[in-house]
């Protein structure tokens, strides 16, 4: 499951009428002249781009059949591809650090610093930097000056190690338990104390209902003592976050049957001379006449000298986002610049950073930023004196986290050609506009060469099943430069419904969708109701009633484009994982609209999943689904005998979100009364595929399990199909 975007409701009277702000209606529209500026890519890049612009002999195109074209974009490409970044940071010189997932070493995650010519692996061999802090971890490595603490996957302690010594190795700084019982995420560095303050969940007693508490960690000496406690009684802790000062401590807690985006609390407490947390004061979410969701707290770097408290705090709302200052004798609260819009990230993970304090000062606050707005991504750099926010034009459209480096910032994000990547971004004196900007990091630096079959996509909207209501999907049409098919045929079409539920397809660039589309498919990523980045109103079309709002729109989505004449209604198939699974099965059993389904570690039983999921989401779906009859109802696996096209499962034996019983259980449902059906099972994977070898797997067993059972036409690719029950014969197998 992913992001929620949560709902913030404030009281008029809670904008300050001295504050600087300016409001936009839901409809409105700017126009920007922007500023031009290079792109400079990086020598990678660069040599791609040369090598991928150089003309080749034209050809006649082959006409074949949808499905069938041969394409360069292989699986094991895609699967080589999908490094993930978990993070970035920047040390004592001034240089880029990133955290990567390398599927081609099991997933491994590796903390990588630039260097004048290339760049240089931090982590040892025989470690792995990951948290499994809320089992989607986030946050798991922290760098002051050139000091580094990180997470290590096997034993989920956490390390120290100087990043300016070559010959440093990482030593443990937390005692060990003789199992990853006890995890820790999101952490800063305490100076005045030499220590490290940071989130631990401790599953000692009971994992299936950790403990979650703010502790210290002992920097000094070499002995391991037991972390200290500095913050307890809440279900939940996220964003320890210091003042300049090392003299107070922000921080965020929230409570069961709450998820942090539904309401929050956000809390300063002051440390006495011995280290101890003494008063506290709740800053946000303590009025229980207003539903509040702050998030992501940050000090300002003047701090008191500005007159204020100097920390600023985001509440991601659907309608009407606030930074705010909190001034300390009045607990005045003034909004910095509300925007509907959502600026700030649901905290699915932990460490998530949606914005920077570039300057800070008694005259103006010069804050950078990125935000989703009806679906599409801004990055800006928000000036609080003039109540403006000028937008930036850099190579990227689709935008994550931002780092602040020396006259620059580092943005994590991606855009229909360019996979997920960091751009440095230089900005000018005055830090408010760029002057360059460059591709520093690529998940697929090889990825540009293959520019031509890339499929853009069209964001599309259409009809949902409330008479007026629409709903939002990106649509691949099959591209491929080699192929043609007939005039007379209509391409198979996948429907791709995204985990959550209440999470966000962004139409940037997946090689995963182009493995697709260019072999002859088509491809839509359905923005069902209920999803982020399109408003409050939007979002909560889920509560109480997923399982039918997001199954109806995908139903909706592929019937939308079968009558547009771009898809065969013989030939809809839908795939999806977690929660995106569930829509999925709960579309093969609830309806009759698609011949053939795949589900990625998806939920087939809703009580199931409440009963034995991690504390984090334990009760989350209580509001998505409702009563207990509900949760029996919209159960695909307690209505069997609806189903009536083939299926495929994909399952991970450690996943602790949706745990293996729930794929087992629909297969061997769906195999007793005789659909055909396959399951996979893979070792040493939890939630989501991190290894090489099984994300090539299971996107290739789906392309052939797909071509075979819908049928029309043979993948060019030399792929051997796994025996499908109740379809293949023992000499078929």
């Amino acid at each position: 499951m992913a992001v929620l975007t949560s709902l913030t409701r404030f009281p008029s009277s809670f904008l300050s009428s001295n504050a600087r702000h300016l409001f936009l209606s839901p409809s409105f529209s700017i126009k920007i002249r922007f500023n031009l500026f290079s792109f400079k890519p990086s020598r990678s890049l660069a040599s791609m781009s040369s090598s991928s612009s150089s003309s080749a002999p034209l050809q006649e195109k082959i006409t074949a059949p949808y499905g069938s074209w041969k394409s360069p974009i292989t699986a094991d490409i895609v699967s080589g591809a999908s490094k993930r970044l978990g993070g970035t940071a920047v040390d004592s010189r001034g240089r880029l650090v990133w955290l990567e997932s390398r599927p081609n070493e099991s997933g491994r995650g590796v903390l990588v610093v630039e260097g004048e010519k290339e760049a240089i692996d931090i982590t040892p061999k025989e470690l792995a930097v990951r948290t499994l802090t809320q089992e989607y971890g986030g946050g798991a490595f922290r760098i002051s000056d050139d000091q580094l603490v990180f997470s290590n996957y096997k034993d989920q302690r956490l390390y120290k190690q100087h990043i300016l010594h070559k010959d440093s190795s990482p030593k443990p700084i937390t005692p060990d338990y003789g199992s990853p019982a006890v995890t820790y995420a999101d952490g800063v560095f305490d100076a005045r104390f030499t220590r490290y303050i940071t989130v631990r969940e401790d599953g000692r007693q009971d994992t299936s209902n950790p403990i979650t508490t703010i502790v210290e960690v002992n920097l000094s000496g070499d002995t391991l003592d037991e972390p200290k406690v500095l913050v307890s009684g809440n279900d939940f802790y996220a964003f320890p976050r210091l003042d300049p000062n090392c003299e107070r401590l922000a921080w965020i807690e929230w409570t069961h049957p709450n998820m942090p985006w539904d309401k929050a609390q956000l809390w300063v407490g002051y440390i006495s001379e011995a280290g101890t947390i003494d008063k506290r004061v709740c800053v946000a979410g303590c009025d229980p006449e207003y539903v509040e969701s702050p998030t992501e707290p940050k000090w300002s770097p003047r701090g008191m000298s500005i007159g204020r408290t100097g920390w600023i705090w985001a509440c991601p709302d659907g309608l009407i986002f606030f930074w705010a200052f909190l001034i300390e004798s009045t607990n005045e609260v003034v909004s910095v610049y509300p925007l509907d819009a959502e600026f700030a990230k649901p905290l699915w993970v932990f460490g998530t950073n949606s914005y920077e304090i570039i300057e800070c000062s008694e005259e103006k606050n010069i804050i950078a930023c990125s935000y989703r707005q009806k679906g599409k991504s801004y990055l800006g750099i928000l000036d609080d004196s003039k109540g403006s926010c000028s937008l930036l034009d850099i190579p990227l459209t689709d935008y994550d986290n931002i780092t602040l480096g020396n006259q620059c910032l580092y943005v994590e994000g991606a855009s229909a050609v360019l996979p997920p990547s960091v751009a440095k971004v230089t900005l000018d004196q005055h830090k408010t506009k760029a002057l360059s900007s460059e591709i520093v990091w690529s998940s697929s630096p090889d990825v540009l060469k293959y520019k031509a079959f890339f499929s853009v996509p069209e964001l599309i909207e259409f009809p949902t099943e409330v008479p007026g209501q629409n709903a939002y999907a990106y649509y691949y049409p099959p591209t491929n430069p080699l192929y043609n098919a007939s005039m007379e045929e209509k391409p198979p079409l996948l429907v791709k419904s995204h985990g959550g539920p209440t999470a966000e397809s962004r139409g940037s660039l997946n090689l995963n969708i182009q493995y697709w589309t260019s072999r002859g498919w088509a491809f839509v990523d359905v923005n069902y109701g209920g999803s982020t980045g399109y408003g409050r109103e939007y979002r909560e079309r889920l509560l109480r009633r997923w399982g039918i709002v997001d199954v109806d729109d995908c139903c909706g989505c592929a019937k939308y484009l079968v009558s547009s004449g771009k898809a065969d209604v013989k030939r809809l198939c839908i795939s999806g994982g977690s929660a995106g699974g569930y829509t999925t099965l709960a579309a093969l059993a609830f309806r009759d609209v698609f011949k053939a389904g795949a589900s990625l570690y998806g939920v087939a039983d809703l009580k199931m999943l409440k009963e034995e999921g991690h504390k984090f989401e334990s009760r989350y779906i209580d509001n998505l689904v409702g009563e207990e009859k509900d949760f029996y109802e919209r159960s695909p696996i307690n209505f069997v005998d609806r189903f009536s096209c083939p299926i495929i499962l994909f399952q991970g034996l450690e996943d602790k979100v949706v745990t293996p019983d729930q794929s087992r259980k629909i297969y061997q449902a769906l195999k007793e009364k005789g659909l055909p059906v396959a399951l996979v099972e893979y070792e040493g994977e939890q939630h989501g595929f991190r290894k090489a070898e099984n994300i090539k797997y299971t996107l290739e067993q789906q392309m052939v399990f797909f071509a075979r059972v819908v049928g029309g036409f043979q993948v060019a690719d030399d792929i051997s199909p796994l025996k499908i029950d109740n379809f293949d014969t023992s000499s078929d197998a």
